[in-house]
């Protein structure tokens, strides 16, 4: 699998089921969702922004995307809302093949714009690695089949060294038409 067809089978609208172990607050959160993952030109105002700001030029894009979510946590009492968007643009690295950059104008560690190198592994699974000012974030994404799939994802501290942040989330591609 490359990064076109990692992207082409994420398309679509996903319920999620997310369980997050908050080592610092000695924590654990889980996390209802949906995720909605849509194809962008890459013509469209954000994602020309997006490589602007990263000095890529465009012919070395593939597969556009952005991700929206919105939902429900149980870390506190009123059961915040969670919700968010991003822009994220895949970089294929032209002389290693399933290895690139990813572009996103929203981090996850931190709401701050972020690259992150990927790779897919012979499995199919998509890893990306990404560091920020005082974190480090660790994500791998597999499909069961087409229609489920499964993140794991670390937040560690800068260095590396320590985990502060781990969950697990189960995804599966909403079917019907009403949404």
């Amino acid at each position: 699998m490359d990064i076109t067809q990692f992207v082409e089978l994420s398309i679509g609208r996903w319920r999620s089921q997310r369980s997050a172990h908050h080592l610092a607050f000695s924590h654990f959160e889980a996390v209802q969702s949906v995720i909605d993952i849509i194809a962008l030109s890459p013509d469209a105002p954000a994602v020309i922004a997006l490589c602007k700001s990263y000095n890529i030029d465009r012919t070395q894009i593939v597969s556009p995307f952005q991700m929206t979510w919105e939902g429900q946590s149980d870390w506190d009492e009123e059961n915040a809302e969670i919700k968010g968007s991003s822009i994220l643009v895949p970089v294929p690295d032209p002389n290693v093949p399933h290895r690139g950059k990813l572009l996103r104008d929203q981090g996850y560690a931190e709401t701050v714009a972020a690259a992150g190198d990927y790779h897919l592994t012979e499995d199919g699974t998509f890893v990306l690695l990404t560091t920020y000012d005082r974190a480090a974030a660790e994500e791998k994404i597999w499909f069961a089949n087409p229609n489920l799939r499964f993140r794991v994802s670390f937040i560690k501290t800068s260095g590396g060294s320590g985990v502060v942040t781990a969950s697990f989330a189960s995804e599966i591609r909403s079917l019907s038409s009403n949404k």
